[in-house]
């Protein structure tokens, strides 16, 4: 494979020493790009685009072309590719976001589903994994990704998105040893999925436990953080004579950083509601941090973005183990001037962190 140009967020995720604050963005590759928003009228929608290899590289990489800034690049694709390889029937409802045809609602529908073949049944994820690195050609690392067990299952349970996840919680309550079933094949999944992506040239991965936040203290370390280590501890760690770092994000997790910190993974993701100075003195010897500005402070004009930016910058303080990304992915109405403006604040204003 070619050498890095640009190793600097691995280095910060392994806490080596770095020039300045590496940053990416959750969602980098979206609407908010009249780029990317041609690209999937091209397409025809968005589960086309996502499965079309070449045109999924292409809204890739667009972000990394706007913006020379950027220090990583992230897999075009989403989180409930694994549920749709089980036969789900993934489908996205205009102004509804994802649904799927069928839902998962008993012990036998589960015992029914398969553990998609990475190769065979998500072929279209591996190679546009390997069209991104080879098109990359050695400018940024690229980061491969998967939704957490928790969080694919209840798309899968609910049957789309959710504000409760009643029937979710109604499973996890009344009939615990189905959810756990459900877990544990999602976990299976995932670890061969996440497997598969760094084979095929994946540098780093995250996990995103969107709605771990939702749980009780108690639920979410035994339906969430537990099928998140086991995915952790069955992950391929070195490859290409690099190691692979592991991401963790539980949105709403910032109570349960210390547990998370012990799972094994390099770094934690942390949304804007965690003050990441705090976070750094919990657990900041122990694993990187990545994070945290509130997506919405884009929404404001650059001078602010770059006094929001310089918060954060001071907050953590000196020294590597800092990744710079928003709390949560960019939305669609941003102004890609204002993204420019805060990639630009980031390096500009921690290289003196970086003495």
């Amino acid at each position: 494979m070619t050498a890095l140009k640009n190793d600097r967020f691995l280095r910060a995720l392994l806490k080596q020493p770095v020039d300045v604050t590496p940053i990416w963005m959750m969602r980098q590759a979206g609407r908010y790009l009249p780029e990317y928003r041609a690209t999937r009228a091209k397409a025809g929608d968005f589960v086309s685009l996502m499965k079309n290899p070449e045109l999924a590289c292409e809204v890739t990489i667009q972000p990394l072309d706007r913006y020379p800034q950027l220090d990583a690049a992230i897999l075009f694709s989403d989180i409930l590719t694994i549920p749709d390889a089980m036969g789900q029937g993934l489908y996205f409802e205009t102004g509804e976001g994802p649904r799927f045809k069928k839902v998962v609602s008993s012990l036998a529908d589960i015992e029914a589903l398969p553990v998609p073949d990475p190769e065979k049944d998500l072929g279209y994820v591996m190679d546009a994994v390997r069209t991104i690195r080879r098109e990359l050609g050695g400018r940024v690392p690229l980061i491969g990704f998967s939704g957490s067990p928790w969080t694919l299952a209840t798309y899968m349970v609910e049957g789309g998105s959710s504000k409760d996840f009643r029937k979710t919680k109604a499973m996890l309550y009344d009939h615990p040893q189905a959810l756990h079933a459900l877990l544990d094949k999602l976990a299976q999944s995932v670890t061969a999925y996440l497997n598969g992506q760094i084979l095929a040239g994946a540098q780093a991965v995250q996990i995103f436990d969107s709605w771990g936040g939702a749980l009780s203290a108690a639920a979410y370390q035994e339906f969430s953080l537990a099928y998140m280590k086991k995915i952790v501890d069955g992950l391929i760690r070195e490859h290409d004579g690099r190691r692979v770092p592991v991401i963790l994000f539980t949105k709403g997790g910032g109570l349960w950083l210390e547990s998370l910190a012990d799972t094994g993974a390099e770094a934690l993701g942390l949304d804007w509601t965690c003050d990441i100075g705090s976070a750094r003195a919990r657990v900041g010897a122990k694993v990187a941090l990545q994070g945290n500005m509130d997506p919405a402070v884009l929404y404001a004009k650059p001078a602010a973005i770059r006094a929001e930016v310089a918060r954060i910058l001071a907050a953590y303080g000196a020294g590597s183990g800092h990744v710079f990304n928003l709390g949560h992915g960019i939305t669609p109405e941003v102004d890609p001037a204002h993204a420019g403006a805060f990639f630009e604040a980031v390096h500009e204003l921690s290289a003196q962190y970086h003495q």
